[in-house]
């Protein structure tokens, strides 16, 4: 991966970024580089593939925990809250890796013209998958890059290859995982279906029931299926967004901490706080005040 991981090195280098990370506008990506090993980090992992260049870094969501190394890629089908950190990392070799956002209308639109993935069926549904990462896809988004540097090509060539770089994600490693997400009346599908219903109004109280109803399924079977896709049960999933939402919102403004829990959902800021403080290991107003210190 030595093509991607000098372009990425030198475009953290060319903006000024030692470390942590960068949004790059031109291509839409993002690019991470860390020289040590971090503590854990809670986010959410949006649909996107990450290309780890160099380094490695583990990754948990509920029960399943995966270590995604150089020269691996992990896809993300569903918006899932998780805990990362970066486990090999030096000054000398540090910790590259890039993300790359799926754009799900542009892969239904692909897959419309695709017939099903035929052979081996995946037995575990997990909304995350990692495999070595696809030669063709490499090169693709190598070509992207340099296509994003001009405006010439950034507006004729990159829409072009961003496109086939959905279409090899397709037709690689990890097609399986995305066929099932994007076919309509796939278990992985309505999972997504329910997951975007619960990310539409975090304050709305998560009732099994309903969302059962909505994706055509049985209350245990949507419980079972739920927790398979995404490694957490829909009320801990619900939970986990809100506390990650609420801590975005407190980061970006000064709304008083009881504002911020109401507008999550929490009736109560007392357990607002607890649930804050065990997820992040500070409270919200130590959390907030934070950044300011570093």
């Amino acid at each position: 991966m030595t093509g991607l991981l000098d372009r990425a090195m030198a475009l953290m280098d060319q903006a000024g970024v030692p470390r942590g990370g960068l949004a790059h506008a031109e291509s839409g990506m993002h690019f991470l580089r860390f020289d040590a090993p971090s503590p854990q980090m809670a986010t959410v992992y949006r649909p996107l593939l990450c290309l780890v260049l160099q380094g490695a870094k583990q990754v948990s969501a509920g029960a399943h925990s995966l270590t995604v190394a150089a020269g691996q890629s992990l896809l993300v089908s569903h918006a899932l809250p998780v805990v990362s950190s970066v486990t090999h990392a030096t000054p000398g070799i540090p910790y590259v890796a890039l993300v790359f956002p799926l754009d799900l209308d542009l892969l239904r639109g692909l897959t419309a013209t695709l017939p099903p993935v035929r052979g081996t069926r995946r037995r575990d549904p997990f909304s995350i998958t990692l495999c070595p990462t696809d030669p063709a896809v490499q090169d693709a988004l190598i070509r992207y890059l340099d296509q994003c540097a001009a405006d010439e090509t950034r507006q004729l060539l990159a829409p072009i290859t961003r496109q086939e770089i959905h279409a090899r994600l397709l037709l690689g490693p990890h097609a399986e995982a995305l066929q099932k997400l994007l076919w309509h009346e796939s278990t992985a599908s309505r999972i997504f279906q329910a997951t975007r219903d619960i990310q539409s109004d975090l304050s709305r109280t998560v009732v099994i029931r309903e969302l059962a109803d909505r994706v055509g399924m049985s209350n245990s079977a949507f419980f079972e299926h739920f927790k398979a896709v995404t490694g957490t049960s829909p009320l801990q999933y619900q939970k986990d967004l809100r506390l990650l939402h609420a801590r975005d919102v407190l980061r970006s403004s000064s709304a008083k901490v009881s504002e911020v829990a109401f507008r999550v959902g929490y009736e109560s800021s007392a357990q607002f706080s607890r649930e804050y403080t065990r997820k992040f290991g500070l409270s919200p107003r130590q959390d907030r005040a934070a950044p300011a210190a570093e």
